[in-house]
């Protein structure tokens, strides 16, 4: 017990956490948005350059809406994995069960690099159906902007680490084009992705969802910050241990106290 808690101890006195500034993040995550409906007419462009409108991709079938960016360095690549993994698992056909829209965040990325991360995530997980279904698109900086407000998406870039800052998951879109319910942070279970999409398919809208802050990120050796995708993780589990420990440590003392 003492080495559990002095590791504890050491995780809540690390320099590594009081290094990370909480402005950093402030505002960095989901505003949820329940039954909020996505602007159906905006247009973006496919990986191939050819403009396609949301409510298009949308309609008809439960859609998997990624916000991400193809070049991001940390959990993008790991929230579409996941997700892919878990569709996967719950044998989920993209030719009959849902369509997934990868949109990125980052407008200097063009039709190029999205046609490259379709490529790459097709070679990664073929799938059957997945050429036809697996959108990946790009847009300018306005449109970006109108589809994230639609979402409640908050995110925003990080001039000094030349990234973006933004929180991890999947907003499951109805086939009518309404918010239906996010899957936030990553580890997406197949049983859960696949009663989110059967919930979608039927119109449900799902309660605002509680997690746990995962922002995308990265730690900056230059400024000493962490990726509070790790770093509020470990926060959480120190804290919880620690209580957990507190209580126990009182209740003996206390019966040590009233023993006779």
């Amino acid at each position: 017990m003492k080495l559990l808690l002095a590791l504890m101890m050491f995780l809540l006195a690390s320099p590594a956490l009081a290094a990370t500034d909480p402005s950093d993040v402030l505002g960095i995550a989901y505003d949820q948005k329940p039954g909020a409906p996505l602007p159906s007419d905006l247009v973006l462009a496919d990986e191939a350059g050819r403009p396609v409108r949301i409510g298009d991709l949308t309609a008809g079938r439960p859609t998997l809406l990624a916000l991400v960016y193809y070049h991001c360095p940390n959990l993008c690549g790991i929230v579409l994995g996941d997700l892919m993994n878990a569709l996967r698992a719950g044998g989920l056909s993209p030719a009959t069960d849902y369509r997934l829209v990868a949109v990125s965040i980052d407008p200097s990325e063009t039709p190029a690099d999205a046609q490259a991360a379709k490529r790459q995530h097709l070679a990664d997980f073929p799938t059957s159906g997945a050429e036809a279904n697996w959108h990946f698109l790009t847009g300018s900086a306005p449109a970006l902007g109108t589809l994230e407000q639609a979402v409640g998406y908050q995110a925003r870039f990080d001039a000094p680490s030349k990234q973006y800052i933004h929180p991890a998951g999947v907003v499951v879109v109805t086939p009518d084009g309404r918010v239906a319910r996010y899957l936030l942070g990553v580890g997406f279970q197949a049983k859960d992705v696949k009663l989110a999409l059967a919930e979608a398919r039927t119109g449900t809208i799902a309660a605002v969802t509680r997690a746990i802050l995962l922002t995308c990120w990265h730690y900056d050796p230059a400024t000493g910050r962490y990726s509070l995708a790790i770093m509020n993780l470990l926060r959480l589990a120190a804290l919880l241990t620690v209580g957990t420990i507190g209580g126990a440590l009182w209740l003996a003392f206390r019966r040590e106290g009233k023993a006779p």
